[in-house]
């Protein structure tokens, strides 16, 4: 009887590195060699420091309107009518370009709109609405 020789299929199957060895390489110098080293010329830039970190901020004008419509300003009452006059006044001795008017939520959407447009008619630049969060 003629005897069988096994073999196991680890000494046939084996996989040459040596290829895929020479690749890397190969993308490793062309990665080398595409790569820039010189630092690239320019300018230093000496950049102005923030105009909103001075000393003095600015102060921001605050007007509150309660649920029946009464128009408070630094503390003290206004008519609708004179808010521009208000503003100007405090303009005058705060310089400030900016507002904050703080509704009550109850408040009338003409009221608030009208106090808005008298700011900005008076020289406020920037008007803003503070809600409740």
């Amino acid at each position: 009887m003629k005897r069988k020789k096994h073999t196991s299929g680890d000494d046939d199957a084996q996989v040459d590195m040596t290829p895929m060895l020479d690749i890397v390489f190969i993308m490793l110098i062309f990665f080398i060699v595409t790569t820039s080293f010189v630092k690239e010329k320019g300018l230093d830039v000496n950049r102005p420091e923030n105009k909103n970190q001075s000393n003095n901020p600015s102060k921001s004008l605050s007007i509150r309107i309660d649920e029946m419509g009464t128009i408070v300003m630094n503390g003290r009452e206004v008519d609708i009518r004179r808010v521009v006059a208000n503003i100007q006044t405090y303009l005058a001795e705060n310089p400030t370009d900016s507002a904050a008017i703080q509704a009550h939520e109850n408040t009338e959407h003409g009221t608030v709109v009208e106090v808005m447009n008298q700011a900005k008619e008076a020289g406020i630049q920037k008007v803003s609405v503070l809600v409740k969060s």
